[in-house]
């Protein structure tokens, strides 16, 4: 049963939030790794709005996956971000190792039930309040929290139309994003974390989440602004669903003309 807010399943009790840890897999995006770490720079300061005995301690961990490019020495000028190298070359397989080894770097760590796991993309950037938002809805009993992503302007504007046509972004929306994910720890590790899989993680790990009976919040209120390009880092990301959508719709204009 859902609600206005887009929120699903019984509403239970839980702890508050002691810890927020943020993953981003990072493969080859020197160009675009600056605007997600200054974002999310934005976001973790907008916690500080919230009185010191209820705000959690935040880290960040980027897993540089395979990087040939500048990467690394991008992420290095945002020292209070952990980093770690990584030889994968799976979206799957690298977030899956980025929270664990953050939940284990997690020092006088809180039980997995007072953690909360944020997920987002090197090519993305969070709005300043993803995490006071994530974190509302987590005090109000939700265990999963799942937001929407924006193309850049990377997309022209007749193809944002189209998209914006074919992609619901209201609160209870259908999209399941690994760009913008919010989990509790807990529940994530009962779940399995994240499938060591090549493409479409984040759809698996919330159907299993899903089958758990989670408190889940659908919410409009975080849009993560993404990459519009159209050959990504992941096969079957969101470069596919704009290739496979937008430039489909403009084949069959071209040919009807």
């Amino acid at each position: 049963m859902s609600d206005s807010a887009g929120t699903y399943g019984e509403r239970v009790r839980r702890p508050d939030i002691d810890f927020v840890t943020i993953v981003v897999p990072v493969r080859d995006e020197e160009l675009l790794l600056p605007r997600c770490l200054t974002a999310l720079t934005v976001a973790i300061d907008a916690l500080k709005v919230v009185s010191q005995s209820d705000r959690p301690r935040v880290s960040v961990l980027l897993v540089l996956d395979r990087c040939t490019d500048l990467s690394a020495r991008v992420a290095a000028h945002w020292a209070d971000f952990a980093r770690v190298e990584f030889d994968s070359g799976s979206v799957g397989v690298a977030r899956r190792y980025g929270i664990r080894c953050a939940l284990r770097q997690l020092k006088a760590a809180p039980a997995a039930d007072r953690i909360w796991i944020a997920s987002t993309d090197a090519d993305s950037a969070v709005p300043p309040n993803w995490l006071v938002t994530q974190l509302a809805l987590a005090r109000n009993g939700s265990e999963l929290v799942l937001g929407t992503v924006q193309p850049d302007d990377d997309v022209a504007a007749h193809e944002l139309l189209r998209w914006e046509a074919l992609h619901t972004i209201g609160e209870g929306h259908p999209h399941v994003h690994g760009a913008n994910l919010g989990v509790r720890a807990d529940r994530y590790l009962a779940a399995g974390e994240f499938a060591p899989v090549d493409r479409d993680e984040d759809v698996l790990l919330v159907a299993r989440l899903r089958d758990l009976g989670v408190i889940e919040a659908r919410t409009a209120l975080i849009p993560v602004l993404t990459s519009g390009r159209r050959v990504g880092r992941a096969p079957a990301g969101f470069a596919g669903y704009l290739r496979s959508h937008i430039d489909t719709e403009r084949l069959d204009t071209e040919v009807a003309q």
